[in-house]
């Protein structure tokens, strides 16, 4: 999974407000494309992406762009994006918004959605919008309290420790966060990376604006399933799943 910025749109990309202390790094992804696109990939990126993807304007006003819905969810990092179809399939009355920067995750998800020789017209689902830049950018548009949930699952471990402030899970993120999820929802995450769960404890170890609901080996019956589950348990890794609620604690 990976969290950032597409590079392909033809509009001048929008400036991010300020996000996070000057220890976190400008972007915490890596590459946007592995192997190159077909034909079919690069019409969903250039005719579908951009009457699926969220806007800064609309991010802004998320309350007012589902107004219907029963909450917005958001996963950081869909990677093929199987578990965000999962997610809005199961829970039609939810908003999700889902954030990915890898190009080939992007069409991943679009190929499953968007039939061939449509990709000039096929409309959105009415209640997913994709995000594809830096996540963190997102989060520093969304409103106060917007969010009931959100999923950060098999992210990127960054094993490296001069990598470690890449991860979206990180001390200075915990605030920024925190700020846009309402009072006892809910940040679930997933990682087979022994570096990366043992981060995950640490930073969300001495904090007060998530309380651990969940920490086990066992996938949860209402966790869907996804591809980098599977090719960890095949290797030997084990995932862990924690919840983390917000608290009621104000951000400082």
């Amino acid at each position: 999974m990976i969290d950032g910025g597409d590079a392909r749109r033809g509009d001048a990309p929008h400036r991010a407000p300020a996000l996070t202390p000057d220890g976190i790094p400008d972007r915490l992804y890596g590459r946007r494309r592995g192997h190159p696109l077909r034909p079919r990939q690069d019409r969903l990126m250039q005719l579908a992406l951009p009457r699926f993807r969220l806007t800064a304007a609309e991010a802004a006003q998320a309350h007012v762009l589902f107004p219907d819905a029963e909450a917005l969810w958001l996963e950081v990092g869909f990677g093929g994006g199987e578990h965000a179809l999962a997610l809005a399939a199961a829970h039609p009355s939810v908003a999700l918004i889902a954030s990915e920067v890898f190009e080939n995750g992007l069409c991943s998800l679009l190929t499953r959605v968007v039939p061939d020789g449509a990709e000039a017209t096929a409309p959105p689902p009415p209640r997913l919008r994709l995000w594809p830049e830096d996540a963190r950018h997102l989060v520093a548009l969304l409103p106060d309290a917007a969010l009931g949930r959100l999923y950060l699952m098999f992210p990127d471990p960054w094993p490296k420790a001069r990598h470690a402030k890449r991860r979206f899970v990180n001390r200075a993120m915990l605030p920024v966060v925190a700020r846009v999820l309402r009072p006892g929802a809910e940040w679930r995450i997933a990682s087979d990376d022994p570096t990366y769960q043992a981060w995950v404890e640490e930073v969300f170890a001495d904090q007060s604006l998530f309380m651990p609901r969940l920490d086990t080996v066992q996938r949860p019956a209402d966790w869907h399933p996804t591809r980098y589950e599977a090719k960890a348990i095949r290797e030997g890794r084990t995932p862990r799943y924690w919840i983390f609620a917000r608290s009621d604690v104000p951000c400082s």
